[in-house]
């Protein structure tokens, strides 16, 4: 539980104050939560002296992996993904960097004294409605500081923005660790909430503004998505820690308008275009969601996942190409595809209920028997890669695995 957390953050604390190391590569998503997670530990580490390089990825790819872990001697920290890759990323390491995961997706252990892996799954919470990534930062931030006496601000207020981005409500309320920091952000002027039948309704005081939370979250999944490849992540960090100013919305919008022309032009192609099988229905936009990041292809599915002209009793599935370059990387071959997986309301009730099978106890499975990536998957939002020219393979592995749960072979 949340005591386990903290304990296992005070020993990875020691271990960072212990080592000695003043660089910090700090990696972090690119959505709403990663964006928020990010800033708080760039906040609280840069006040206590660590010299931080930030970099924000779509997801942490091994092609990545293998150029980060060419340092040694220093701290790299991970959040909001990396969790279920531990056992990789203590190989690749090899024991010659201190490694601080801070994830919430599902996780694996890993024995090794130089990697601590701090995913709330791992300590009985559930990662997509008791905790965030931004709320486990928030969590290690306040630690950290704590322990140098420092009066800075751990930022509770991100860590509760980050679990609104995710979505993570309960009857309309944010519930668990959430809550718990929500309470912290209100004491301390940072959160209003209004109270109605449906819910709670959150505002958020970033520099001297209140802004809703829910349009800030629009607005960072935007230009971390959107503007992936034009410094969008480096914005948001910006909006986090100051709030909007006219350049960035003008940008924004700009964003919004290249989103909406993109997303309007798939869905008339969609609704003559959808491929369906026993379980799945899937496309594949290939190049056709460029200059934007393929986080995008998840946004689009959230989107659609319930328009009239989609089954609503079949898992949907979306592929979109992978950019062979990565902002402060450079050019990488991946020659990848992503999917992102969604589920209509209908699915989502069952998925819940134990009725059917979440889309992480099959994609992942499928991916894995395709040589392919997966690191990040819930039962109700998943995403993996495989290669170009899998796609309609990867459909066919899930289809099989589904059969089989399903009682065929």
């Amino acid at each position: 539980m949340v005591e386990d957390l903290t304990q296992a953050m005070e020993q990875a604390i020691s271990a960072l104050i212990d080592s000695k190391f003043r660089k910090v590569t700090l990696l972090h998503h690119n959505d709403t939560d990663g964006l928020c997670a990010g800033t708080i530990l760039l906040q609280a580490l840069e006040s206590m002296g660590w010299e931080v390089s930030r970099y924000s990825l779509e997801k942490p790819y091994p092609e990545v992996l293998n150029k980060i872990f060419t340092v040694q001697n220093q701290v790299i920290i991970f959040t909001d993904f990396a969790g279920k890759i531990a056992p990789l990323i203590s190989r690749l390491n090899a024991g010659r960097n201190l490694v601080i995961i801070l994830d919430h997706h599902p996780a694996e252990r890993v024995s090794d004294e130089s990697v601590f892996n701090m995913d709330g799954e791992l300590y009985d919470l559930k990662g997509d409605r008791d905790i965030s990534a931004s709320a486990t930062c928030t969590l290690f931030a306040r630690a950290l500081l704590q322990r140098f006496d420092s009066k800075e601000s751990y930022s509770p207020h991100l860590g509760v923005l980050g679990a609104v981005g995710d979505g993570f409500l309960v009857k309309g309320c944010l519930s668990g660790v959430n809550r718990d920091i929500l309470k912290i952000a209100r004491e301390q002027n940072l959160i209003r909430v209004e109270e109605s039948e449906t819910g709670e309704t959150y505002f958020i005081k970033l520099g001297n503004t209140e802004y809703a939370a829910l349009e800030i979250c629009t607005i960072l999944d935007t230009i971390g998505g959107v503007g992936y490849y034009s410094d969008g992540p480096s914005l948001g960090i910006e909006i986090c820690k100051n709030g909007l100013n006219p350049n960035i919305a003008s940008y924004m919008n700009q964003l919004l308008e290249e989103k909406d022309l993109i997303f309007d032009r798939e869905i008339q192609n969609l609704q003559k275009n959808i491929r369906t099988t026993d379980h799945l229905q899937w496309f594949n936009v290939e190049d056709r969601f460029r200059p934007m990041g393929v986080k995008m292809i998840g946004v689009f599915c959230t989107q659609i996942k319930d328009e009239p002209f989609l089954d609503p009793t079949k898992y949907l599935a979306g592929f979109q190409n992978v950019p062979d370059m990565v902002p402060g990387f450079g050019e990488i071959n991946f020659d990848s595809s992503k999917i992102s997986m969604r589920v209509s309301k209908e699915l989502t009730e069952k998925i819940r209920k134990g009725e059917i099978p979440g889309l992480n106890t099959f994609l992942p499975e499928a991916t894995t028997r395709l040589g392919g990536f997966s690191d990040a998957c819930h039962g109700l939002s998943a995403a993996t890669t495989v290669k170009i020219g899998q796609e309609e393979m990867l459909i066919n592995e899930m289809e099989n695995v589904l059969h089989k749960k399903d009682g065929k072979s």
